[in-house]
């Protein structure tokens, strides 16, 4: 009778082992946009695709639109192990003190996509991505958002018709430079608080690509939007460095596989979702669009330029100087 408990209990314990070695790796993938964003998109096409090559041996929990943490909470979140993956925008690394990433943020460093991607898909974009690592961080990625344009409560034509305009931007300080290099005033805040913030007049305006102004609705408390195309937003996606490394070789494969893909996929739409949604606000009639000319744009170009040289004791002017080889961007042009 004893045997017989004892080996009832031994199949009982055998099978709950059995059960947990079948309960798939479940990955947190948290992000502060909307989920119909591109950055929302790409990554329920990620969850897709990690379920699809995984065989369902892995499970991705998407949480959006800062569901879980907001954007001063969510990169130590990942570093704790609380959330698995991130793609927080890449001014978020600066004061991680990885400031390389910061050259993301100089304006007017990229002309088009076509310049940006051998950036961000070659080797200067690849050794940049290295740095988290020594942060506990792996970078899997760079996924596209887009080029920001500038809105306020008054017409913005010119650099000067930004002086002393209180505009939100992100946590960076080459993004405090820009503002300031037109006579803005730079207002670092949480996305989520935004909306409220230009409705209620706390800041006049902020600079944003097209997708996040419509989606966040911000072009309803708005009146004016230039598209001055003056900056790139992209993020990059990240993963808790233990929690990688410790996975099974061919679920990181697979994982790595689907990130590929999305990567494409996340880059493909970025454009599309931004002209859909510049179309939008247009069509709103709450928003005046505004396109400058070609002479116009240029007085934004060289306005900001002057942020690169003073920002290169920050991010390092090897690292500026080798996108400038890479893209063939000559500042003496201007």
């Amino acid at each position: 009778m004893k045997l017989r408990t004892v080996l009832f209990s031994l199949a009982a314990i055998g099978f709950c082992a059995s059960a947990s070695a079948q309960a798939p790796i479940v990955i947190k993938f948290s992000h502060v946009v909307a989920a119909d964003t591109p950055k929302g998109k790409a990554s329920e096409y990620f969850k897709k695709r990690a379920e699809e090559l995984t065989k369902g041996k892995v499970k991705v929990e998407v949480y959006a639109n800062s569901a879980l943490y907001k954007d001063k909470e969510e990169l130590e979140a990942l570093q704790l192990g609380a959330v698995q993956m991130l793609a927080p925008s890449l001014a978020k690394f600066g004061p991680l003190g990885v400031k390389e990433f910061e050259v993301f943020d100089l304006p007017y460093i990229f002309d088009d996509y076509s310049e940006l991607h051998r950036i961000t898909q070659g080797p200067v974009g690849a050794s940049i991505l290295k740095k988290l690592e020594p942060k506990g961080i792996v970078g899997l990625a760079y996924w596209d958002n887009g080029f920001k344009s500038f809105s306020a409560n008054t017409p913005i034509r010119t650099p000067a018709d930004l002086k002393g305009k209180k505009l939100r931007i992100q946590s960076s300080k080459v993004l405090e430079e820009e503002i300031r290099s037109v006579g803005g005033l730079p207002q670092v805040m949480a996305f989520s608080e935004v909306y409220q913030a230009l409705q209620t007049g706390v800041v006049d305006g902020t600079e944003n690509p097209h997708s996040n102004t419509f989606t966040q609705k911000m072009h309803e408390v708005q009146k004016h939007l230039t598209v001055t195309d003056h900056g790139y937003l992209g993020y990059a996606v990240i993963a808790n460095k233990k929690f990688w490394d410790g996975l099974p070789a061919d679920v990181r494969g697979q994982l790595e596989q689907a990130m590929k893909d999305s990567t494409a996929y996340a880059n493909k739409i970025a454009q599309e979702e931004n002209d859909k949604s510049l179309e939008g606000i247009k069509k709103s009639g709450k928003t005046q669009v505004y396109v400058p000319t070609k002479e116009e744009k240029l007085a934004f170009k060289k306005a900001m330029l002057p942020v690169h040289q003073k920002m290169e004791g920050r991010i390092g002017k090897d690292l500026i100087q080798s996108i400038y080889k890479e893209t063939g961007f000559d500042p003496a042009k201007l």
